[in-house]
């Protein structure tokens, strides 16, 4: 399935601004917590059918180092930053300056530094969405969870299925030195965020 064009689906020409805005700021964020070393871009924002997203994000039976972080409400939706093991080590060790680790079982330091790196992204997004808005949005704490990708995302799609067969996807991608790592984050606004997002660009 190709994805939309800006002349395709001009509102998500106008979504795609207002998550580009969003991934600048968290870029940004990213730059400072990681002392230079990791950046991000916006991917894609797309509209999937709900029965297709996980094939289409291609996230499959891997299982994955995830921090998930919630807003709550009606006008809300979920964000969750995956990484494989190697990549979710490797920025663990980098965050708390010591080599990666060799123990199988996560340290509590570990899934705090991502986690922590979790809250950074998803004020930044946050942040510039309320701007846009101007309603304030409530983020939970966000937290570390190893899991199957397809289940996670389901799960957090589960309220969307209720309103719409179709979901809106922002997947950002990050960089270490120009080269592309095997990280993502995906952000899934609720029909409601969406609409008022929609809403405040057009006003």
């Amino acid at each position: 399935m190709t994805a939309p064009t800006c002349l395709e689906n001009p509102r998500l020409d106008v979504l795609h601004h207002l998550f580009a805005s969003a991934t600048h700021d968290a870029s940004a964020a990213m730059c400072r917590w990681t002392d230079g070393l990791i950046t991000l871009t916006l991917d894609e924002v797309r509209e999937i059918p709900l029965e297709e997203v996980t094939e289409e994000l291609n996230l499959g039976d891997e299982l994955l180092t995830m921090v998930v972080l919630s807003l709550d409400g009606d006008i809300g939706g979920e964000m969750i930053l995956t990484f494989d093991e190697l990549n979710g080590r490797e920025l663990a060790a980098s965050l708390l300056g010591r080599p990666v680790g060799a123990n199988p079982q996560w340290t509590e330091l570990e899934k705090s530094a991502l986690t922590e790196t979790g809250n950074i992204l998803g004020c930044a997004y946050v942040n510039a969405i309320t701007r846009l808005i101007d309603h304030e949005l409530v983020p939970s704490a966000p937290y570390f969870i190893q899991d199957f990708g397809a289940s996670v995302l389901q799960q957090a799609l589960m309220a969307q299925a209720l309103t719409s067969d179709k979901v809106l996807i922002c997947r950002t991608g990050f960089h270490k030195a120009g080269a592309e790592l095997n990280w993502r984050v995906l952000f899934v606004p609720t029909a409601a965020l969406r609409g008022a997002m929609e809403n405040a660009l057009h006003g």
